[in-house]
């Protein structure tokens, strides 16, 4: 590898979600505005991907950091256009776009090739980077967007490389023998069964998600965790013995309150789209309402909805509610007759895009009911927001007991089956918000929030070690 006297060209490429994109954009801005003018950014992408973006803020950024796009394959059962998670009618397509995302192996390595980085940081999905990294002579790094907790409770990559062991749901259901110290992390049962079958199922491509975990934990060079000691230390530090190799913190990337959104598909990214919204935010007391939105990738069934609707209106607390319209449903069904006319004035629905930042940034926001994403998590924490929890799928199970364990969340009680009731979700929104019970959750939201979430200097410390630890791991 040439030698730049201390001048490093790092190339990232994330998987097409944009729960993994914009944390992977983040790390970039972070990398370059950290580095002193020492870091060049390539930032891989499709086209589409690309186009989607927020500007880069501040722009004095824009010089370090490149964007390369590169064409997505066409594949069958993928429909045309689609080149991120968010493009597709329901999780069965996903495996499609993995497919042609796998397809990229043979143009990315070309690219590589091309533009000779001194490091390759990479994406779960993309398992096949260390293979390109050995071959070019290029290091790797994978980076996490996941929360370091569920890294450790998935554990090392020897537990899955025995072809005669069966995992069950069951297994899933207990703390895992390899965390030493206290911990609740654990899946409910109606939590394990969906994320068993996503870890161990060969889809399409030939791959569970499982085999790709493993490729790349022991392909790549060393790992870089959205973590703090702060935050996560324990869990941290265990990650360094499960994987054997370097593990470096980055910091948790807060989010800029401004440009970093991402656009809509008709490229609208600013307030002046939602304005009947900021007008109604503007009205509300300050630190009252209660934001509710459950992210782009999970499509919320219609019973729930209705569920969920009749919870907020007998909260009796005010409320903005980001609902996205499942496939398929009629708008005239999709909420329970009467419902907007007897919540006007207490609550607010969009059923469009909206930048999640800004609406965090208001000040008449004082709580979030979401789906427990990590991306999510670090935002509303940043802004110092309480957090009520409603976990769906995958990681939120995990993340959601964390932020119980360290006192930082309340969780809707659910049924065996997974399902809520309405009084649940009216129950879970007043004690975080305004009864006496959940008055040491607020305080300790707030401590964490100045102390960690949005410190700024404390998260860019890190990302400065790790740029000064550079000469070093790439020799």
């Amino acid at each position: 590898m040439e030698t730049k006297e201390n001048q490093y060209h790092i190339a990232l490429f994330p998987w097409l979600a944009f729960g993994h994109i914009i944390p992977f954009l983040e790390l970039s801005k972070s990398l370059a505005s950290n580095g002193n003018g020492d870091i060049q950014i390539s930032f891989i992408s499709t086209p589409s991907i690309i186009k989607r973006l927020p500007p880069i803020c501040p722009p004095s950024l824009g010089a370090r950091i490149n964007f390369l796009s590169i064409d997505l394959p066409s594949v069958n059962n993928l429909p045309a256009g689609c080149e991120a998670t968010v493009d597709l009618k329901d999780g069965e397509q996903t495996q499609y776009l993995k497919i042609a995302y796998d397809l990229l192996q043979a143009p990315v390595e070309t690219l590589l090739h091309e533009i000779k980085p001194d490091l390759i940081i990479f994406d779960l999905i993309n398992c096949w980077i260390p293979d390109v990294g050995t071959k070019l002579h290029i290091p790797t790094a994978f980076f996490s967007v996941f929360a370091t907790p569920l890294l450790a409770f998935v554990g090392p990559p020897s537990e899955y490389k025995e072809s005669n062991t069966t995992r069950t749901p069951e297994y899933l259901t207990s703390v895992p023998e390899w965390i030493p110290f206290p911990s609740s992390l654990a899946y409910r049962y109606h939590e394990a069964v969906g994320v068993n079958e996503i870890l161990n199922t060969k889809d399409a491509t030939g791959l569970s998600t499982v085999d790709r975990f493993v490729k790349v934990i022991e392909g790549c060079n060393f790992v870089l965790a959205r973590s703090c000691i702060e935050l996560d230390g324990d869990y941290l530090n265990l990650l360094k013995d499960l994987y054997q190799k370097p593990v470096f913190p980055m910091g948790l990337l807060p989010p800029p309150v401004q440009g970093s959104s991402v656009k809509s598909n008709s490229g609208d990214s600013s307030k002046s789209s939602n304005s009947e919204m900021f007008d109604w935010l503007d009205k509300q007391q300050p630190e009252t309402v209660v934001y509710v939105a459950f992210g782009s990738e999970y499509k919320i069934g219609i019973k729930q909805i209705h569920e969920l609707a009749y919870g907020l209106e007998n909260s009796e607390l005010p409320f903005l509610w980001v609902l996205r319209k499942p496939e398929g449903i009629d708008e005239s069904s999709l909420l329970p007759s009467g419902f907007v006319d007897r919540i006007r004035g207490k609550g607010f629905m969009c059923f469009g895009w909206i930048s999640q930042v800004e609406v965090l940034a208001h000040s008449a926001i004082g709580g979030s009911l979401f789906h427990s994403g990590w991306g999510s998590i670090l935002e509303i924490l940043f802004f110092g927001h309480s957090l009520i929890l409603m976990p769906m799928i995958i990681d939120q199970g995990i993340n959601a007991r964390f932020l119980v364990e360290k006192g930082l969340g309340f969780e809707v009680e659910r049924n065996e089956d997974g399902s809520f009731t309405r009084d649940a979700v009216a129950k879970a929104m007043r004690i975080v918000m305004v009864e006496p019970e959940g008055q040491q959750l607020r305080q300790r939201t707030t401590e964490m929030s100045k102390s960690i979430f949005s410190n700024q200097g404390l998260h860019g410390d890190y990302v400065r070690k790790f740029i000064s630890s550079l000469g070093q791991l790439l020799s």
